[in-house]
């Protein structure tokens, strides 16, 4: 099981940033090429991206590269140079149907990237919303989901509130398109970096719902999100009970703390656990 609690995103154009992010604790990085760079920067950073995706300096962070969108200028360059550079997934804004998934997946392999080098779409549409399970499904290679709410907020024509209600409905059709697929889904960013009460409780809310991490736009944001998306140790505690509950029983009615178990809270446990022996809990 891959962790992807924190998956932040870092500026294609600033070296500094690049070199900075070695040292941050981010499940994964995504290297900017899109809404980061200016578009005067884009070929110089897309050098700079490349070089740094391939280098290997980032330990056991999993490193993306975004680049640009399908309908712009520079987008089949940037697939061409990160085919080569080979990162662990390339990040596609904007894909909105099962054919700009074979197409992203058609160039990569004419870019020759190896099978380990992933698609990541950004879903951040109301298009990619009412196709996200045809989107999921379009490609063993595509392997997670990433929410885009800032763009689908923008498209929507609503306003960013406390508890979002107004992109329930289509988070909540991209999460059930990810489980269908059997695919990871990233919750979109949080943009006031100042609000950290605020930023918390979207965590939260997005752990609720069943997302597997966050996408970040700032490094103050990666440690409580990183403590909020990780198993805490009452939940590690009591996923060992119903695991041992369940297994001496053998059969028949199990309760826990006064409550029935079942297989599927069995299933449960053993994925919290699994999850909290990764991050080596």
């Amino acid at each position: 099981m891959k962790p992807r609690r924190s998956v932040l995103y870092m500026p294609g154009a600033n070296e500094r940033a690049l070199e900075k992010a070695k040292t941050l604790p981010a499940d994964a990085l995504i290297l900017d090429l899109e809404d980061a760079v200016a578009p005067d920067a884009k070929e110089a950073a897309r050098d700079r991206v490349c070089a740094a995706a391939s280098s290997g300096d980032y330990g056991s962070r999993e490193v993306a590269i975004r680049v640009n969108g399908l309908d712009t200028e520079w987008h089949d360059a940037d697939l061409r140079a990160a085919a080569q550079a080979a990162p662990a997934a390339v990040v596609v804004p904007k894909v909105n149907s099962a054919r700009d998934v074979h197409n992203i997946e058609r160039a990569l392999e004419l870019g020759g990237a190896p099978e380990s080098t992933k698609i990541w779409a950004m879903v951040e549409t109301p298009v990619a919303m009412l196709h996200a399970e045809e989107i999921a499904a379009a490609s063993d290679r595509l392997t997670v989901l990433v929410m885009g709410t800032n763009d689908l907020a923008k498209e929507l024509h609503a306003e960013f509130v406390p508890g979002r209600a107004p992109l329930l409905g289509g988070l909540s059709l991209c999460l059930l398109a990810a489980r269908a697929t059997g695919k990871v889904i990233l919750d979109g960013v949080y943009n006031d970096v100042k609000d950290v009460e605020g930023f918390e409780a979207e965590c939260r809310q997005g752990r609720q719902f069943g997302f597997d991490g966050k996408t970040l736009i700032h490094p103050s944001q990666i440690d409580p999100c990183n403590r909020i998306f990780a198993p805490s140790a009452e939940e590690i505690e009591h996923a060992r009970k119903v695991i041992t509950a369940f297994e001496q029983a053998g059969q028949g009615v199990v309760t826990v703390d006064g409550r029935m178990i079942e297989n599927l809270h069995v299933e449960e446990a053993r994925r919290v656990l699994a999850l909290a022996e990764t991050l080596g809990g």
